[in-house]
């Protein structure tokens, strides 16, 4: 396809398609699912738009597997059934990597579906990464670092603060990747505006958009941070005071449907000493560009703030984690010690037992305090337990790759791969 780049995502979705008999690949709108699958089917059929495919839908499903595979199914949640439809077609033809189902939205829990264990694989797709979009060397391998490889020998980033501001603002999105940053703006204020006007509401009722508006702030003011839900509710209700729990709940649950939030879930280690450990999630959007954008601020304003600045680098840091951390199996989570406030950024946990802590900071400067953050916090890990740590990780948006006397490795953003 013309223009198409490459996604980390399909040495996973090629791998998944040769063991099952259909994939779904989930994300929020216009991360590229539909350009990435179409790569890999013979047959697209649009369920959101192609009007002749509803009806088919509607009165014969049976024709549309008759068509060349693999079948992409795309916007397959607005027709539930399909996916029960896929299950079945996939009992019923003898065959691997057959069907191929995009989505934007999880289906409301009410849809009956049944699961599709052994048939039907699960893929998370995310924004590009910078690796993805091209800035990003990928000299630095995470698989390498987390087997205990020296970083290898990178050049210095080519990358200043300031450009790498730019790319927060501007996001991982395909459709924005040619643009300067005011017409990136105006693209993202366009997609807000359609889930704040449509999106949202089309999810239930009393879905108010000047409402959702004010929440899309609250959290893009929040980001990298707990939820507070109290002064959310006061955020969101304006004027007419806090609005209830239950509508809060509502709203956060619809962004979480259309894949716009991915909260960092709190890790809770064994340690040795007593601590007590955060348990709430920390916030983050899918792509920092969409918390900037709900706020209105491009890199002028950033740097005019660059304590504000390193929460939305952090958002930056974990989108990019996570796309590389899916190519190995990983998960990451938050950790905290509410007690003494000690916290880390992140924490990769690799379906092997070995695990790596991460914290991401914007300046080279602030290596130092990051590290010590890190050893403190691995020296009282449980390792009887848990196993010493594969790597201890600062991640910054500085120049130079190094390992520290102390062992801690320091990583340029703008220098990691999978």
């Amino acid at each position: 396809m013309a223009g198409y780049r490459a996604r980390i995502l399909e040495h996973e979705l090629e791998q998944l398609m040769r063991v099952v008999g259909a994939v779904a690949i989930d994300g929020a709108k216009a991360v590229g699912k539909t350009r990435t699958a179409s790569e890999y089917a013979q047959t697209v059929l649009r369920i959101d738009t192609d009007v002749a495919t509803r009806a088919a839908l509607e009165t014969y499903p049976d024709q549309l597997f008759e068509n060349p595979t693999p079948i992409l199914f795309d916007e397959w949640q607005e027709v539930p059934q399909l996916w029960n439809l896929v299950r079945r077609a996939v009992d019923d033809h003898d065959g691997r990597g057959l069907y191929l189902l995009t989505g934007s939205a999880r289906p409301r829990d009410d849809a009956r579906l049944h699961s599709g264990a052994g048939r039907i694989g699960r893929l998370t797709m995310r924004p590009m990464s910078l690796l993805e979009s091209g800035h990003s060397t990928g000299a630095v391998s995470l698989a390498a670092l987390l087997d205990g490889d020296a970083p290898a020998s990178a050049r210095p980033s080519a990358l200043t603060v300031p450009e790498i501001l730019t790319r927060i603002v501007i996001g991982g999105w395909p459709d924005t990747l040619a643009l300067d940053e005011p017409d990136a703006r105006r693209w993202l204020e366009g997609y807000l505006a359609n889930v704040v006007e449509v999106d949202v509401p089309a999810m239930g009722p009393r879905r108010d958009p000047a409402r959702i508006s004010r929440l899309l702030a609250a959290l893009g003011r929040a980001v990298g941070t707990p939820l507070k839900r109290t002064a959310l509710a006061a955020d969101i209700g304006g004027e007419r005071g806090p609005v209830a729990a239950e509508t809060l709940t509502n709203y956060l649950d619809s962004l979480e449907r259309l894949m716009l939030l991915e909260p960092l879930p709190a890790w809770r280690p064994h340690m040795r000493s007593r601590a007590q450990l955060r348990t709430s999630a920390v916030h983050h959007f899918v792509d920092p560009a969409l918390g900037l954008a709900a706020l209105r601020v491009g890199t002028r304003e950033l740097l005019a703030d660059l304590n504000a600045a390193g929460f939305h680098f952090e958002s930056l840091v974990l989108r990019d984690l996570r796309v590389y951390a899916q190519s190995l199996g990983g998960t990451l989570s938050s950790w905290r010690d509410t007690r003494t406030g000690r916290e880390v950024d992140a924490v990769l946990e690799l379906p092997d037992g070995r695990w790596a802590a991460f914290e991401f900071k914007l300046g080279e400067a602030a290596a130092d305090v990051a590290a010590d953050a890190l050893m403190s916090f691995a020296e009282r890990v449980d390792v009887d337990r848990h196993g010493a740590p594969a790597a201890l990780v600062v991640v910054t948006a500085g120049r130079y790759t190094l390992r520290r006397p102390d062992g801690v490795l320091v990583v340029p953003i703008s220098v990691l791969g999978p």
